[in-house]
C-alpha cells in the first residue's frame, strides 16, 4: 500500500495543500520560487549539479545529530522487543521513533 505525500514546496517544504486542475504547484509563494532560481543560477557553469543541496556545517551537524537519535530509538525497540517488553512500552517507544522521524522530514536544509 502506498503512501500518499501531500505535495511540499520545493524550496522550503511548506504544504501546498491539493490542486484539482492544472499543473501541480512546485513553490508556495513568488519568494520560494526566485531562491529556488538563485540557487540553481548560482551553480549553473560549475560541476556542482543543479540538483545539489548545498548544506551549512551546524545544519549537517544538526542531520546527523537528528539521525543518531533515530537510530538510537530503533535500537531501543530493537531491545525492548528482545526483552519481551510490555505492549504499553513498546507503543511508547514507537511513539518516539515516529515523532523522530516526523522532525526529521520537517527539517530544511537550505
Amino acid at each position: 500500500m502506498a503512501v500518499q505525500r501531500q505535495p511540499t514546496c520545493e524550496w522550503c517544504g511548506k504544504d501546498l495543500g491539493a490542486t484539482t486542475r492544472g499543473r501541480p504547484r512546485k513553490f508556495c509563494s513568488q519568494s520560494c520560487r526566485q531562491r529556488a532560481y538563485e540557487q540553481r543560477n548560482a551553480v549553473s557553469g560549475t560541476q556542482i549539479p543543479a540538483s545539489a543541496v548545498i548544506i551549512q556545517p551546524d545544519k549537517a551537524d544538526r542531520l546527523l545529530d537528528s539521525l543518531f537519535e533515530l537510530r538510537c530509538a530503533a535500537e531501543d525497540i530493537k531491545t525492548a522487543a528482545a526483552e519481551g517488553c510490555e505492549p504499553q512500552e513498546m507503543q511508547q517507544l514507537c511513539e518516539e521513533l515516529v515523532d523522530l522521524a516526523r522532525d526529521i522530514e520537517k527539517l530544511r536544509l537550505r
